[in-house]
């Protein structure tokens, strides 16, 4: 088989805890190469005693996430045949490079998508899942938006395929501070007011500070967008302009919102359940249990970044049997409180549930 040239680039900034594991994960390919951008801890130190690794400092003033991509594949050599862009809080799956040239070899494309486990439950399990393609033929692509940046195609006859059995963990460092996405994403909505991706994002970001008015308004306005049509996001848009309401304590309009968010993506279970979550809220167990119902329905998680995990996780669960108890139905709780125990062996509250649950069935009904 032929020997393609593949590479790794990436940017750091402070990542002296990822070091080793990032390298070690990378270390498949012919070459490691990383732009720093302002590191005051060791990482520099650290990367320079690496045989592998190719490391370069610049500081880009005013940061943006594309010009330090860019920045970083520029240092990439002229002749790769694959580039690899990640970053330091994440990990390939050993045997990774094996699995991508193959794919690469036969089928000769642009770029590939690969299975991405954004985040793990507290037992170690993947969360969010979806497929990530920032794997790609050299020269053919270029980063654009200062946040959320995304690989824009500048070749011809852009093709795409997926490397089954490729995946790629994400172990993110919640200590980091993300106080410069909003900042730059009102600049990239500025740059660009049609892009229906950043529109969502800047809109899901006024919600998470809290800034409720401007979030229903930008996410009014992503809704509005003519090349808003991927009915996934559209749906989680909603759902942010319901928990805006929420906010501003108006939870007719919330439901209002919950239950446009079902209609357009009736596939998904987030509307069902953050729904059923209002209605637990208000004492309504009858519709709690009636929207839980209409999520359980739904058996395959789709791998999207919509995903929320309380939708899968051992809150789901939860919720269903303590109001499926409320409602006599008690050998229906029992079930769901089992699979809340086995989903999260370790709350307390779950287990006693389960036990008192179990022992009410044995107990005839007074």
């Amino acid at each position: 088989m032929k020997k393609l040239k593949v590479y790794v680039y990436a940017i750091s900034k402070n990542e002296s805890k990822f070091v080793e594991s990032f390298v070690k994960s990378m270390s498949e390919a012919d070459g490691i190469y990383v732009l720093d951008t302002g590191s005051t801890d060791n990482t520099i130190e650290l990367l320079k005693r690496e045989k592998n690794v190719v490391v370069r400092e610049e500081k880009i003033e005013p940061f943006r996430f594309d010009v330090a991509r860019n920045t970083s594949l520029a240092m990439v050599p002229i002749d790769a045949d694959i580039c690899v862009c990640t970053d330091f809080d994440e990990v390939f799956e050993p045997g990774w490079r094996d699995k991508l040239e193959s794919v690469w070899l036969k089928e000769h494309p642009t770029r590939v998508d690969y299975l991405y486990n954004w985040s793990f439950d507290a037992y170690g399990h993947p969360a969010t899942t979806f497929y990530m393609s920032k794997i790609h033929k050299r020269d053919a692509y270029v980063w654009e938006h200062p946040v959320h940046e995304v690989l824009k195609f500048i070749g011809e006859n852009e093709k795409s395929v997926v490397v089954e059995g490729m995946v790629l963990n994400h172990h993110q460092d919640l200590t980091k501070p993300r106080s410069s996405y909003l900042p730059l994403l009102e600049v990239s909505v500025k740059e660009n007011p049609e892009d229906d991706r950043n529109l969502h994002y800047l809109g899901r970001e006024y919600m998470y500070y809290g800034e409720w008015n401007k979030a229903i308004d930008t996410l009014l306005r992503h809704l509005n967008l003519k090349r808003s049509t991927w009915k996934d996001e559209r749906a989680a848009s909603m759902r942010f302009i319901a928990r805006s309401y929420l906010g501003l304590k108006r939870p007719l309009e919330a439901k209002m919102w919950f239950l446009k968010a079902i209609e357009e993506a009736p596939y998904l279970r987030e509307g069902y359940v953050e729904l059923a979550s209002l209605y637990y809220e208000e004492g309504d167990y009858e519709k709690t249990y009636f929207y839980l119902s209409e999520a359980s329905k739904i058996t395959e998680k789709p791998k999207t970044y919509i995903n929320e995990d309380f939708c899968w996780n051992a809150y789901f669960y939860d919720l269903f049997s303590v109001v499926a108890y409320s409602l006599g139905k008690r050998e229906e709780a029992l079930e769901y409180a089992k699979k809340a125990l086995e989903l999260n062996p370790m709350d307390e509250r779950i287990k006693t549930n389960f036990h008192l649950m179990k022992e009410s069935i044995k107990k005839p009904e007074s």
